[in-house]
């Protein structure tokens, strides 16, 4: 019995904002939901129990690395990844694509070593330049960047490692377009996820329909939308995505090195065409000023690593801007706690926070963790900076259902 569906709540007046629920056989997803990244099975620092209190709904799990370490057989010997982790929410996971992709792909090269890197669009003579990694229509070769053993994954191979590990969103294996490309390179990029969405899909559905059979829970299956910073690329790959029977979408290849302004363009050339009565989400954004953005755009969640990545550098989040930023620049709301300026601050982080961190330690002692190298730092770090994030969908959730996102909008970031 197909266990996922989504439920459109509240639809901003005056952009394509919206508020739903995503409803999935581990519980309900309210949307907009930020979506914290646990790489290893774990967003660093915070355990499950942490996630849940800091109103998580949604988990990012790679399938890259849970399928080198621990491996398969251990997920399906803990009976699957929720438990594996001591999660009960919902899980969404990758194809593996990115990571393989990332991990063991060089940037495009010229034959004469000389690609002006602002404007590819005319290089014909691009190639990729030897890496760890080979493409070809069935799949991708690559070697583990653990101890270079060899390993290969298809389209129907993620599908059976998704369903292995029994997240309740899968992501088509798709290949991931690097920035900058030529127009060429990203049409043949984007005509094999074409080709590997289809594949996905027939492998998708005989496992879903074994587990109908021995009655296991539904796991729901998104196609991936690329065509890189070409208008007419994304408009034509949107609209073969759509036309298959995903449960959802998700747009690729908007964090790979490409500027703010074309991520904007790209959702604008896209969202028109994706159909209301299903959810979307974007891979791998999340600055304060793209998350308005994104949602503005009508995206429905949204995974990053950034907010948990500053916080282990003592990059901290705050509701108010910053004294110094006059106008909204990617630190106007964060506080460098490692300056000395925060040694004998007994101030919280935030006044406003409700975060553990918040109301039980002072600036001077996360600062002091920090300098002295605790690894508390980071755990409490990591706690805050996700309380933002959480506190800030859920204002702009609330914005949206009272129809005053824009007026949120310039608020935050001085821009209507």
């Amino acid at each position: 019995m197909k266990t996922f569906r989504f439920e459109k709540t509240y639809q901003d007046t005056k952009t394509s904002a919206r508020t739903g629920v995503i409803h999935t056989p581990h519980g309900p997803i309210q949307t907009p939901a930020f979506v914290p990244v646990g790489t290893q099975a774990t967003v660093k620092s915070l355990t499950s129990q942490d996630l849940q209190e800091l109103d998580t709904h949604l988990f990012f799990v790679n399938t890259y690395h849970m399928y080198l370490r621990p491996g398969l057989d251990v997920i399906v010997k803990a009976q699957g990844l929720h438990a594996f982790m001591g999660w009960d929410r919902p899980i969404i996971t990758d194809s593996g694509g990115f990571q393989v992709f990332s991990l063991g792909r060089k940037k495009f090269v010229s034959r004469k070593n000389a690609i002006d890197s602002q404007d590819p669009q005319n290089k014909d003579d691009q190639h990729e330049s030897p890496s760890l990694v080979q493409i070809s229509d069935d799949g991708v070769t690559f070697r583990s960047h653990w101890d270079g053993s060899k390993h290969v994954f298809t389209p129907e191979l993620s599908m059976q490692y998704q369903w292995t590990l029994g997240s309740d969103i899968h992501i088509a294996f798709d290949d991931c377009t690097p920035y900058p490309v030529t127009e060429k390179l990203a049409r043949t990029s984007m005509e094999r996820t074409h080709r590997w969405a289809v594949r996905s899909i027939d492998e998708h559905e005989k496992l879903a329909e074994k587990s109908r059979q021995s009655q296991e829970k539904y796991q729901a299956l998104y196609g991936s939308i690329q065509g890189s910073v070409y208008e007419h690329l994304r408009k034509e790959s949107v609209q073969f995505i759509t036309s298959c029977p995903f449960d959802g979408f998700a747009i690729g290849g908007v964090a790979v090195g490409e500027s703010k302004a074309e991520m904007k363009k790209i959702l604008q050339w896209v969202t028109p065409y994706l159909p209301q009565d299903k959810p979307r989400h974007l891979l791998g954004v999340g600055e304060i000023d793209d998350v308005f953005e994104l949602i503005e755009h009508g995206m429905d969640t949204f995974d990053c690593v950034q907010p948990t990545r500053l916080a282990r550098m003592g990059r901290l989040f705050t509701m108010t801007r910053q004294k110094y930023a006059q106008t909204y620049e990617n630190a106007s709301y964060e506080i460098d706690i490692t300056r000395p300026e925060y040694k004998e601050d007994m101030n919280a982080i935030d006044a406003t926070c409700p975060c553990y961190t918040c109301t039980h330690a002072s600036r001077a002692y996360i600062h002091h963790l920090f300098k002295v190298r605790e690894l508390l730092a980071y755990r409490l770090a990591t706690i805050h900076n996700i309380s933002f994030m959480n506190r800030l969908v859920n204002e702009i959730r609330l914005a949206i259902q009272r129809n005053s996102f824009v007026a949120l909008k310039k608020k935050w970031l001085g821009v209507a």
